[in-house]
């Protein structure tokens, strides 16, 4: 599958956000925090999955 940079970049940011989320978890695991940031990741990785399938469909380079 041919990508352009901006789907790069768009996957690269959310990518961070979740591992950033998912780090936060682990370090403090146990507390409400904790938990907060674990649902958070798996929202972003959802809402990742739908900017990317959106891009995918409008451009022209990776479509």
């Amino acid at each position: 599958m041919k990508t352009c940079a901006r789907f790069k970049r768009i996957k690269s940011g959310y990518e961070r956000d979740i591992t950033y989320l998912r780090n936060h978890s682990q370090r403090s695991a146990g507390t409400t925090a904790a938990k907060t940031s674990a649902t958070n990741a798996l929202a972003a990785k959802s809402r990742m999955a739908k900017a990317l399938v959106r891009h995918f469909e409008r451009c022209p380079i990776c479509g």
